[in-house]
């Protein structure tokens, strides 16, 4: 708890505060660890994305995951710059862009998913396993109720 700044005992003992001081820390964590292989987090969930669903539009993209459609061209320009993507014209609408991952992006991908795995790990090393397995279990439900 030295990085955080001081709160009241009765403030952290609130769930809010716990879950935004241990976001953070695994932010730092997983945004370090990334940083490593000259990849930021945007950068890495779009990639991850594009592997799941592409090709995919660059508008689908960007609703599906929440982007700003000016900052999902800057994110896709530095992938495709770097090599880890390709935008070619939609076959089925060549107004569109399909986005889809290159060979070298798959092989950065899965060295970018280790490394968030180690620092996932590193976040929860306190824990056991049956212990990560139910925290997990318990923000999913936080995350996403009723679901």
């Amino acid at each position: 708890m030295a990085d955080t700044p001081y709160a009241p005992r009765r403030i952290r003992a609130l769930p809010s505060w716990l879950l935004g001081r241990a976001a953070a820390r695994g932010h730092r964590l997983v945004a370090d660890a990334l940083a490593g292989e000259g990849m930021r987090m945007m950068h890495h969930a779009v990639l991850s994305a594009v592997d799941e669903l592409g090709p995919v539009s660059q508008a689908e993209l960007g609703r599906t995951l929440g982007i700003d459609p000016k900052d999902m061209v800057a994110i896709v320009n530095d992938l495709q710059r770097d090599g880890l993507v390709t935008r070619t014209p939609d076959p089925e609408d060549r107004r569109k862009n399909a986005i889809e991952i290159s060979a070298d992006g798959r092989r950065r991908l899965r060295r970018t998913q280790e490394l968030g795995d180690e620092a996932n790990a590193e976040l929860t090393a306190a824990l056991t396993p049956a212990e990560r397995e139910q925290l997990i279990a318990l923000l999913t439900r936080i995350a996403w109720p009723g679901e």
